[in-house]
């Protein structure tokens, strides 16, 4: 039974418990109405036998608490006769017996009902999907416990916010990953007792959107525990900076975090960040309740990566052909990340950086092979927010797609470039911090220097 429903089992315990107390109390006083009794008597029998109807419905026939139930009424049955019999019965005898058949029927209810917490995990990205996914295996492993995937839709914006397609990526997840459609599963019917998200944004993001069902103001009247968890890592906070600290407030102060019950980041430190930002953000009274929220117990993400390892990814044989040399063995292997923010500070800038790197490193591929894997949003990001850089960077991408000599990699799997490369270069990102985990060598690209003079 699941815990939300179990709580109406609770509800009738308590009620019996009620109705003895006025049983007492009108048996035990000098004007006590003995109809009013009985009447209390008949109340509660009626209520064991709705109580009885709501567990086998939910349990089954034959179910061991129905048995006490049963046993309940006649005990009821019996109390109500020798009450309206000429000898009467006296107070402290009833009460007795009454608390003692419903003690018994709360211990049977609370052994032999078994309680199965319902945890539903809401990615919008495939992509995204490490950042829930090591969470959502300790939960599938838990036999008291139904652990559900369910993809939600997304949908790009134009530059004025209104919105364009919509995406459903709920095909691109692990073999091992069960999906759930968001068409079919009821969230006011089934009522999950914990919902995981990692789109923090709601209506604030200015790029893409989930469906408005799924932002979490929405999210929390469906659920007893809204958890978030960042899609993202990021590097470890000075907190005595000023900007690195005016940069985590942008991660701390969204509507994800205000709206969840729990808040899930990568460290203690981290945690400390948000909870300064978010007590700057609502004053000094607020402390408390931030320092019980957030808790600094580490990302999925880096969980995933250590389960990982290079020889058990599976690469495809168009892969193969790029990341090996004649002799079979593998080049080495450069991850290269281009990411949102930087494109979008650096606009032309960062057109022509790109097209350097990859002119720098077509001249070695016979010894190095480039895996290029830009941030997924990066298209509808220059689509919404600066359309003339769009189409010089599509033009970039088709080209590279067409010459063939390296990879392009924008599947959902990002683990497996991480695990399968040597080297990371690129922009400032979350894959940074994940790399370091690897203790894997790292370079940051300098939009500023380019090794060739025409691009």
């Amino acid at each position: 039974m699941r815990k939300y429903k179990f709580k109406q089992i609770e509800k009738y315990i308590a009620l019996f418990k009620k109705i003895n107390e006025g049983v007492f109390i009108e048996l035990n006083s000098k004007t006590g109405e003995l109809k009013k009794a009985s009447d209390y008597l008949s109340t509660a029998q009626q209520k064991a036998i709705d109580m009885g109807t709501y567990i086998e419905e939910e349990e089954g026939l034959g179910h061991p608490t129905v048995a006490v139930l049963e046993e309940f009424c006649e005990i009821l049955y019996e109390i109500n006769e020798e009450i309206l019999s000429e000898r009467g019965l006296a107070a402290n005898s009833a009460k007795m017996r009454l608390d003692s058949i419903v003690n018994k029927i709360e211990k049977s209810a609370q052994r032999d009902i078994k309680i199965k917490k319902l945890v539903v995990f809401l990615p919008y990205k495939a992509s995204m999907w490490d950042s829930l996914e090591s969470v959502w295996m300790k939960y599938n492993e838990d036999e008291t416990c139904e652990a559900l995937v369910i993809p939600i839709p997304y949908y790009d914006k134009n530059p004025d916010g209104s919105v364009k397609e919509m995406h459903y990526e709920g095909k691109e997840y692990p073999d091992n990953v069960p999906i759930t459609s968001f068409e079919t599963f009821d969230f006011a019917k089934e009522h999950p007792d914990e919902i995981y998200i990692h789109n923090p944004y709601d209506d604030y993001n200015y790029v893409t959107s989930v469906h408005p069902f799924f932002y979490s103001d929405n999210l929390k009247k469906y659920t007893d525990k809204l958890v978030y968890i960042p899609y993202f890592v990021l590097n470890e906070p000075d907190l005595d900076n000023k900007d690195t600290m005016e940069h985590i407030k942008s991660f701390a102060v969204t509507k994800g975090v205000l709206n969840a019950d729990e808040v899930i980041v990568q460290s203690e430190r981290m945690k400390e960040a948000y909870v300064k930002c978010l007590t700057e953000q609502f004053g000094e009274e607020t402390r408390a309740s931030w320092e019980k929220k957030i808790k600094g117990t580490g990302s999925p993400k880096f969980d995933k990566l250590t389960r990982l390892k290079r020889e058990e990814q599976k690469i495809p044989d168009e892969w193969l052909k790029i990341l090996k040399k004649e002799d079979g063995t593998f080049k080495k292997i450069i991850l290269y990340n281009t990411g949102v923010v930087a494109i979008l500070n650096q606009e032309q800038k960062m057109i022509d950086k790109i097209k350097d790197v990859l002119e720098v490193f077509k001249e070695c591929k016979d010894e190095v092979a480039l895996l290029w894997r830009p941030h997924p949003l990066i298209e509808a990001t220059l689509d919404s927010m600066v359309p003339e850089i769009a189409s010089q960077y599509r033009e970039i991408v088709d080209r590279y797609k067409k010459e063939g000599w390296g990879i392009f990699d924008d599947t959902a799997d990002m683990d497996r470039a991480i695990i399968i490369s040597d080297a990371y270069y690129g922009d400032g990102s979350s894959m940074v911090q994940l790399y370091e985990k690897l203790e894997k060598p790292i370079m940051i690209q300098n939009v500023d220097v380019l090794e060739k003079e025409n691009v």
